[in-house]
């Protein structure tokens, strides 16, 4: 038994020594491979558990940012859509003022059938401008709820809106109407409220789009730091570990060599036997 065996004061504490390099060897090289000088609560429970809550907070506004990301794809495409079916309202805008000002029949009721064809283009536009199962123009039943952090009274709620043709009150019409004035100027001011409409919401979705992109913006930047201030507590300097490394195996080898220094002392003396 190793309790049996009794050891010289200078070997005792040669191996100490050994021991001791031993475990500090291990400690450097296992912050090498994983790069950090914490790696559990044991090493420093204070910057561990520092370290842990701003990483856990970064993981979950990291979330919220891919959310954020998202909805802004979202808006993104109803403002194109916005776009798109403005363009479409202002050339029916056109169809309509050229037909009161001719008085030719057969050009009226060719202009009001491209009108219609146009109607009939925009509520498919406005179907069309959907991202992720969620059309935010094409209805009010839909709206984008975006959560900035980790309170839920903190986000940006964004309504949808219709704006199909009947949104906009412009519906089919009949050829044969258009050959009076005054329905046809009846249907220029329903275009021109319609495209008001188009307008204020562009503007309003524009504002809301820029909110999330500044948030968006921020949020990167704050997971950043998040991320920085948890490696700042528990990250290991490599340099400094390389050079600790280094001079550990010194240390263990010099022990190594003053241990078989003590060994060979004691052999001197049992020659003398």
């Amino acid at each position: 038994m190793a309790t049996d065996i009794t050891l010289t004061s200078s070997i005792r504490t040669n191996l100490l020594s050994l021991q001791n390099t031993a475990s500090l060897i291990g400690r450097t090289q296992n912050r090498l491979s994983t790069g950090k000088n914490v790696n559990s609560s044991l090493d420093n429970a204070q910057a561990f558990f520092t370290a842990a809550g701003l990483s856990n907070r970064g993981t979950d506004l990291a979330n919220l940012k891919n959310t954020m990301d998202q909805s802004i794809s979202q808006l993104t495409s109803a403002t194109k859509g916005i776009d798109s079916i403005t363009k479409m309202v202002e050339q029916a805008k056109a169809l309509a003022t050229a037909a009161q000002s001719t008085t030719d029949t057969a050009q009226q009721t060719k202009l009001a059938s491209q009108y219609n064809t146009l109607v009939t283009a925009i509520n498919q536009l406005a179907y069309d401008a959907s991202y992720g199962g969620k059309n935010l123009v094409n209805g009010t039943s839909a709206s984008l709820v975006v959560t900035f952090d980790e309170f839920a009274s903190h986000k940006l709620t964004i309504s949808g809106v219709r704006l199909d043709a009947s949104g906009l009150t412009m519906q089919t019409i009949t050829a044969a109407n258009w050959t009076d004035s005054a329905t046809v100027e009846s249907g220029i001011a329903q275009v021109d409220a319609g495209l008001k409409s188009l307008r204020a919401q562009a503007s309003t979705f524009g504002s809301n789009n820029s909110v999330l992109q500044i948030r968006l913006d921020f949020t990167k930047n704050l997971v950043m730091t998040l991320e920085e201030g948890a490696a700042k507590l528990v990250n290991a300097d490599i340099n400094e570990e390389s050079a600790n490394l280094l001079a550990l195996q010194t240390r263990q080898q010099l022990g190594i060599t003053s241990l078989s220094l003590a060994n060979q002392s004691e052999q001197s003396i049992l020659k003398l036997f």
